[in-house]
């Protein structure tokens, strides 16, 4: 795989990403899901495509994910948009792009389109999962849980045989990132991806996602026998053949 860089957003932070530059071509840009990494085979799946097509490539690692700078626990949707944002803008500059959003990346995929909504001509989700920290977290979670959380400001839930540390600051930072109840028109084609298997994240979320888009050609793609990751070889070999079909109506 290519050679891994970082980009220097302050004294303090610097974000570990992955491009194939291209200057004035169509750009993919894959954003990972919550504890990922860019060293996953979507990221290396897509960066293949993207350089077997001669589009440009970039995927990132938001703070505290990786090997990027910062603790996870001190991050949120808010600051992980934000990192998004900044490495799209020094990155693919004014060139267009389509976005592929794995299980959350696909929540900080919708939070790109208030910056960048003429630059995006396609949107893909994978596992889609915009506002899960309210409505599988936060929602579910036992009195008990939620007392403990509230009062130490942290705790470690298991699910799906992952563990994550969960900060009180990230639940409510989450309460403020509502997209679902959001309309936006832009006219592209949107097409969610989705393992009939998937145990975190339930299929319902990508039809919520489809809501969202009123002027969208919009498409779901249910894997039946696909879990929440979709990183196996044939899951990723459908994710490509929907994202060919996205650019080749854009050039």
């Amino acid at each position: 795989m290519k050679k891994f860089k970082y980009l220097k957003i302050s004294n303090t932070k610097k974000l570990r990403y992955i491009d194939n530059y291209f200057r004035k071509r169509l750009y993919i840009i894959f954003l990972p899901g919550f504890m990922s990494d860019i060293e996953g085979e979507k990221p290396k799946t897509l960066l293949k495509f993207a350089k077997k097509n001669k589009l440009g490539f970039l995927s990132l690692e938001y703070s505290g994910h990786g090997k990027s700078s910062g603790i996870f626990t001190k991050g949120n949707i808010t600051v992980w948009s934000r990192d998004a944002k900044s490495v799209i803008k020094k990155i693919v500059k004014r060139n267009n792009f389509i976005l592929v959003g794995s299980s959350m990346g696909a929540w900080i995929a919708i939070n790109q389109f208030k910056y960048f909504k003429s630059q995006i001509k396609g949107f893909v989700g994978i596992g889609s999962a915009p506002e899960f920290l309210t409505k599988l977290m936060w929602n579910k979670f036992p009195k008990k849980t939620k007392k403990e959380l509230i009062k130490t400001g942290k705790i470690l839930i298991k699910n799906g045989g992952y563990e994550y540390p969960i900060s009180l600051q990230l639940i409510k930072d989450g309460k403020k990132n509502k997209v679902l109840n959001k309309k936006i028109n832009a006219n592209i084609k949107v097409t969610m991806i989705h393992g009939q298997k998937d145990e975190i994240v339930p299929v319902i979320y990508s039809k919520h996602v489809l809501k969202i888009f009123s002027k969208a050609q919009k498409e779901i793609v249910i894997i039946k026998s696909g879990d929440h990751s979709l990183s196996n070889r044939k899951p990723l070999k459908r994710i490509i053949k929907e994202l060919e079909i996205i650019v080749k109506n854009i050039i």
